[in-house]
């Protein structure tokens, strides 16, 4: 079973101090041979997710969809998919988590619908009617073109020609995801009848996703070239032409900010629930901290900067030397890998990741200010699956196919049982082909002392710290090889030294003042000696301060205490 919160910790909001497992619907656990995951098999799977020791689940979309995009797309806000499975379906997995002492967080998909929802249908087929404006529409220019030069993340303009309106509409993704108009007060109150729908079935948390998209400049002004040559939006694929705009007008718009607080009221009238914001931004820093400073926005915040393919020393540094100057009173969310992306495991570690890589990469995510939000499979070390052109469902992949793969090879089915068929994920053909090689990675083949049971200790030991779970942050000076940072908390007392060999080459370091004991945590790789740090590659060393000891930390010491950075 989980490990309780120590008792100064447990006064402190959930979201600030505990953990997030991601799950992937789809590719968790199918119950019915029909070969998708579905909430049933969440239910089946749970006690798993609580013994790994996070503190929140948070689930990806099961809301009634014509499935263009794997439900991204939803023609029902209110209705549980069949595929899925149904309300009581849903109500059940709450209950049973609610149980086992486990957060449910749920996806919101607020910027667009499908272009089957009701709303939608209604908007093409009666220009006068009351939800003419729910969508953002346009006439062409002279020459019958698009509006302006706005681009789809998918590809292509951000513009379809709707013949019953003789207008286009905006989409910023596929062209069957209409994006709403949330300048229109109608809009934003309908949305917030549906996230209150959910927030009284008992949620204790809302994933938002593209956060930063729900409003445009009304204008409809062009949006600027970025300079050349372009460097890759960390949000989008370096090969697709979205990254060549800068996006000032059709997302990250201030009207925004004003939506996030009304729907922070909404949360904050429902006590001990809090909501995470994806940020696909040219700024992903400055909007994170943007949208969650204040008290009054979203409560935390994930951008792409750590889901992408560098994690060297001077990258690491400077980019939470940024953070940190610009945070203020925000939170942010630390997702190393997620649904959109390569798997960690490949992204950092290549075709054969080093298993002390893998170490270090959990134990960053863990140690650093902020919510750790982990990706099913990470704790098993899973690489990026390999699929064919045939194979691909991912409507990004196929359209930027063979350069981009799309987003399929993170998605494949969760490895269970190598003895079962597919793995004990699905007793029918799986919507995705299991990777053969996630076999030996399956859940029943991890051996003691492997990556499972390491992050099972690790989140056990992260949750006796009080520097993690309510301490500053401060950064050590940059380094060309080491990473290194202190968290510390005043009541109880912790200073925790965290330094890391961001290399495949071993170093020596001179241990700071004021550190003398190396602390009793799962990790490997170096030696303290005389006063230097011995750090094998991929090494990490986590230290207490001078007189300080485990017992420091003990279940019970001390007081609660709100500490910002």
């Amino acid at each position: 079973m989980r490990h309780p919160l120590s008792a100064p910790f447990a006064r402190q909001p959930w979201w600030r101090v505990g953990s997030i497992y991601q799950i992937y619907l789809r590719s968790f656990q199918d119950s019915n041979a029909d070969g998708v995951g579905d909430l049933p098999g969440v239910l089946l799977r749970l006690p798993y997710v609580a013994q790994l020791g996070v503190d929140a689940i948070w689930l990806t979309p099961f809301f009634r969809s014509p499935m263009k995009d794997c439900g991204y797309d939803v023609s029902d806000y209110r209705e549980v998919d069949p595929l899925f499975g149904n309300l009581d379906d849903f109500r059940r997995v709450l209950a049973r988590a609610h149980e086992l002492g486990l957060k449910v967080m749920i996806d919101q998909l607020l910027s667009h619908t499908s272009d089957r929802h009701p709303w939608f249908r209604e908007s093409c087929s009666d220009a006068s009617g009351s939800r003419a404006d729910w969508y953002v529409w346009a006439d062409p220019r002279e020459d019958g073109s698009p509006p302006n030069n706005w681009l789809s993340v998918f590809g292509g303009s951000a513009w379809e020609w709707n013949s019953r309106r003789q207008k286009y509409y905006l989409h910023n993704f596929l062209a069957s995801q209409p994006d709403l108009n949330f300048h229109n007060p109608q809009v934003q109150q309908a949305v917030l009848d549906d996230v209150r729908f959910w927030l009284e079935q008992g949620v204790d948390g809302l994933r938002l996703d593209t956060a930063n998209f729900y409003f445009h400049d009304p204008l409809l002004r062009p949006n600027p070239a970025r300079a050349w040559p372009v460097e890759s939006d960390p949000a989008v694929t370096a090969v697709n032409p979205y990254a060549w705009q800068r996006h000032v007008y059709d997302k990250s718009r201030p009207e925004n900010l004003q939506f996030l607080r009304r729907m922070r009221a909404l949360l904050d009238s429902y006590p001990d629930t809090a909501m995470v914001g994806e940020i696909g931004d040219d700024d992903g820093l400055g909007r994170m901290a943007e949208y969650t400073q204040g008290g009054d926005k979203l409560h935390m915040a994930y951008s792409f900067d750590l889901l992408g393919p560098r994690h060297d020393a001077p990258f690491l540094h400077a980019m939470l030397e940024r953070l940190l100057r610009i945070l203020g009173d925000g939170w942010a969310c630390w997702s190393l890998s997620n649904h959109d992306v390569p798997r960690l495991a490949s992204r950092w570690g290549g075709a054969h990741p080093d298993q002390a890589l893998l170490r270090q990469a959990a134990l960053l995510q863990m140690t650093l200010l902020g919510t750790p939000c982990l990706y099913q499979g990470d704790e098993l070390g899973l690489e990026e699956a390999e699929l064919s052109e045939a194979e691909l469902r991912d409507p990004y992949g196929i359209a930027m196919w063979p350069i981009f793969k799309g987003r399929d090879g993170c998605r494949t089915p969760m490895p269970w049982d190598a003895a079962q068929a597919c793995a004990g994920f699905s007793e029918g053909t799986p919507w995705l082909p299991l990777c053969d090689r996630h076999r030996a990675h399956a859940v029943a083949q991890q051996q003691p002392g492997g990556l499972l049971d390491f992050y099972r200790e690790l989140l056990a030991w992260r949750r006796r710290q009080p520097a993690l779970q309510a301490g500053t942050m401060q950064l050590l000076p940059a380094h060309d090889q080491l990473l290194a940072y202190i968290r510390e908390s005043r009541e109880p007392a912790q200073r925790l030294l965290c330094a890391f060999n961001c290399s495949a080459q071993a170093m020596r370091w001179k241990l700071p003042a004021g550190f003398e004991a190396m602390a009793q945590a799962p990790c490997r790789g170096a030696d303290l000696i005389d006063g230097t740090v011995h750090l094998e590659p991929w090494g990490v060393l986590l230290a207490h301060a001078r007189g300080e000891h485990e017992h420091a930390v003990h279940e019970g010491a001390g007081k609660s205490s709100y500490l910002g950075r």
